[in-house]
């Protein structure tokens, strides 16, 4: 007598959620030497402001934000008030809300347990894999981002943890180069999503028209604030060629 075969639909959907979690694992590759450097260098900022390496992990683990870690260690090193610090981080933090918002409508079906636990494990590197992942993603999407955020957060904590270990080695953070190595990633991942997208003609214009705002925008109005001008006229006017198309 032939043994009838049945499908298990348990095993089924975790050999699912497996696969859906080692591809965002792997999403997440191309960030990891940029989470690196960044991590060392903030590792050994912290030391250098006088934090132990049991603080540091602490802060990498429950902070988990660059720019935030390298400001607070700053103003813990000059004697600032929590309050300042906490104010301080509050502010530098509230793009996430812009970050989790443009991810939102992907990730809609989920329940609010689980967005909460997504959302808080966004980063920008992270959040820059999803948005060029997640609109042609048609897999297990809450498993994907597990594995894109756990594998970023571990790669984080692990290079601050050496920067406080080895910080003391370091005299000149700068001599080093690896604050290039951040927007180098970012750089590339901004490619990855042009050859993803194939509207070349698009990207490029507005690609180009930026690095041209940002120089001439530069003569008038010296400082940080010409990227950001360069970037809000540069992407309304690409919105603008992409709707009359």
């Amino acid at each position: 007598m032939k043994a009838e075969t049945k499908d298990n639909p348990w095993q089924a959907k975790s050999t699912e959620k497996k696969a859906a979690f080692m591809d965002g694992v792997y999403a997440c590759v191309p960030t990891l030497l940029g989470y690196l450097s960044i991590g060392f260098a903030a590792g050994v900022v912290a030391k250098t402001a006088g934090l132990s390496v049991l603080e540091i992990t602490l802060m990498s683990l429950l902070l988990y934000a660059g720019s935030a870690q390298f400001i607070a260690a700053s103003m813990i090193g000059a004697s600032f008030s929590v309050i300042a610090i906490a104010i301080t981080i509050f502010f530098i933090n509230i793009r996430h809300l812009l970050m989790t918002a443009a991810l939102a409508p992907y990730l809609k079906n989920l329940s609010i347990g689980k967005n909460i636990l997504i959302g808080a494990q966004v980063t920008d590197e992270t959040f820059g894999v999803a948005a060029n992942s997640l609109p042609n993603m048609n897999g297990n999407r809450f498993y994907w981002m597990l594995g894109l955020n756990i594998t970023a957060y571990i790669n984080w904590v692990l290079a601050n943890v050496l920067g406080g270990l080895f910080g003391e080695l370091v005299t000149d953070i700068s001599a080093l180069g690896i604050d290039f190595a951040l927007p180098a990633m970012f750089a590339g991942l901004l490619v990855l999503q042009m050859i993803s997208r194939s509207k070349y003609a698009i990207d490029l214009t507005v690609a180009l028209l930026a690095i041209a705002l940002v120089i001439g925008v530069h003569y008038l109005i010296p400082g940080s604030w010409s990227v950001i001008i360069a970037t809000l006229i540069a992407t309304t006017i690409g919105m603008v060629i992409k709707q009359w198309k």
